[in-house]
């Protein structure tokens, strides 16, 4: 019984970000309108920490 406490606290110490950086999303998105019609653009980031950041664009 005290193994398996002990094995959920540190389950839920890691799933809420207590043993490092959380990680950031964020969503960009835009709507352009020219000469070739309208366009739309989406980007979405993912930080963690301060110096690695991964990046799609749609």
């Amino acid at each position: 019984m005290k193994a398996a406490l002990i094995l959920l606290t540190f389950a839920a110490l890691a799933g809420c970000g207590v043993d490092g950086a959380p990680i950031r999303p964020s969503l960009n998105t835009g709507v352009t309108v020219g000469a070739n019609g309208v366009q739309t653009h989406s980007r979405v980031n993912v930080g963690i920490g301060s110096r690695i950041n991964v990046g799609i664009g749609l």
